[in-house]
């Protein structure tokens, strides 16, 4: 099928990338000329594992472009997905310009009597945004061409579950397809689109049943992406909470935690106490439901509480820091982690920023190690923080390392090295992420999260 992806961030150029990859023509869209410039050198402006060898493979295939002619990609594609970003405003609620500004370009591109098209809100967009977007894309399109027939087109909301890290992974296997609409044609063209990966062609156990398709209306498939993710980010602060009583009573969170994820009502995944949630999606889209819910008259109080939690799990390690050091003023501390997550380059909403501004007013000196953001230099606007390019160098001087990001690679660093070249060789694991017998015998005093 052809393809039309608009918008090159994490979801558009994935999906873009695995469509391609399954066999079908995709023209990836982005209105920024240098990025666009940079993607058709065969370079992915992002960092994903495995993004750019795909990338460069559907290139040579000739199953992929790039372009920032819209009215291009409009015409001659069948499926046009909408993947700009939607991020938060003050008020909680999503910023939809992009969206829109999107949404009339496709109206102004259509043109009447073209085939019958289909346009995908891939973004995560506010409940009621696929009626939306089909008004603004008629509206544009009758601006534009007073007069002429309505070109025949359905949206179709398909919310997308990728983890920055393992993006093409749940491209590839995913859990369930949500395909909210009510237009027939239009969910058999989805369903073709989607059918290689259905029949989990490209899937690492192709043996395992086909992947459920969950057909829904635009509203209840638009709501699904929001109530996954809250529900993942109330997990994560449960378990915080948890862990927070279990530091006072005596009590191991991760032995709670693995005792109560046997239970297969509950299930062990998102039961990792630490610092709290942050990245591009679960702040959003939490604070999103949150202020849809207030538009409707109701007042949801078990997401606030999630959002309160996880804003006060981030000033733990400063509170570890705290009791094991006293006073911070003067003292060096080194953060092992800057991005939100391990396997991605993203800062967003990141807990390092939060300890990076309170250490620093605490008269703290801060150093940090982050595989990625020390590897290519990148700052991301950081300020009041020594980025070093290497652990030992991290270590050196410091009287305590937080690890901030459970990056992999963090398990086999040299400890007993880094130990001997700090002042207080104390380690505050905000992931409880290392095995403390193995670093109290390098030689660290160990601080963990509800242990």
């Amino acid at each position: 099928m052809r393809v039309c992806v608009i918008g090159t961030g994490y979801v558009g150029l994935v999906t873009g990338v695995c469509l391609a990859r399954t066999g079908h023509h995709v023209t990836c869209v982005d209105n920024n000329e240098e990025k666009v410039k940079l993607m058709k050198s065969g370079q992915s402006p992002i960092y994903e594992p495995g993004l750019s060898e795909l990338m460069q493979a559907a290139m040579t295939e000739g199953t992929i472009e790039f372009t920032s002619d819209l009215a291009s990609g409009v015409d001659h594609s069948d499926i046009l997905f909408i993947a700009v970003g939607t991020p938060p405003l003050p008020t909680g609620e999503s910023d939809t310009r992009y969206v829109e500004a999107v949404a009339r370009g496709i109206g102004t591109s259509l043109k009447s009597g073209s085939n019958y098209k289909v346009i995908v809100n891939k973004s995560t967009v506010p409940i009621g945004s696929g009626d939306w977007v089909r008004t603004i894309v008629l509206d544009s399109f009758k601006e534009n061409s007073p007069g002429q027939p309505e070109p025949a087109f359905a949206v179709v909301s398909n919310p997308e579950f990728l983890r920055e890290g393992s993006a093409i992974y749940d491209t590839f296997n995913p859990d369930r397809i949500v395909l909210g609409s009510n237009d027939p044609k239009a969910l058999g063209m989805m369903s073709e689109l989607y059918d290689p990966i259905v029949r989990r062609d490209f899937a690492e156990n192709q043996a395992l049943p086909p992947v459920p398709i969950v057909t829904t209306d635009l509203a209840s498939a638009e709501m699904v992406k929001y109530a996954a993710n809250a529900f993942l980010a109330t997990k994560i602060s449960f378990i915080n909470e948890v862990a927070n009583i279990c530091d006072r009573v005596g009590a191991d969170v991760t032995q709670v935690a693995k005792g109560i994820g046997l239970d297969s009502r509950i299930g062990p995944k998102f039961l990792n106490a630490g610092i709290g949630w942050g990245g591009s999606c679960f702040p959003k889209d939490v604070s999103a439901l949150v202020h849809t819910a207030s538009d409707y008259g109701y007042d949801a109080e078990l997401l606030k509480a999630a959002v309160n939690v996880n804003q006060r799990q981030r000033a733990i390690a400063i509170e570890k820091l705290q009791q094991t050091l006293k006073i911070l003023k003067g003292k060096t501390i080194g953060l092992l982690g800057l991005t939100f997550k391990p396997d991605t380059d993203d800062m967003r909403d990141a807990p390092s920023l939060i300890l990076i501004e309170q250490l620093s007013r605490l008269g703290a000196k801060v150093k940090a190690y982050d595989p990625i953001v020390s590897q290519t230099g990148m700052r991301h606007g950081l300020s009041n923080v020594y980025v070093e390019t290497d652990p030992e160098l991290l270590a050196d001087g410091c009287d305590a390392l937080v690890i901030v990001t459970e990056w992999e690679q963090f398990r086999t660093l040299d400890y007993a090295k880094m130990a001997k070249a700090m002042h207080n060789p104390t380690v505050v694991d905000g992931r409880n992420f290392l095995d403390r017998a193995a670093l109290e015998a390098a030689g660290f005093h160990y601080v963990g999260i509800g242990r």
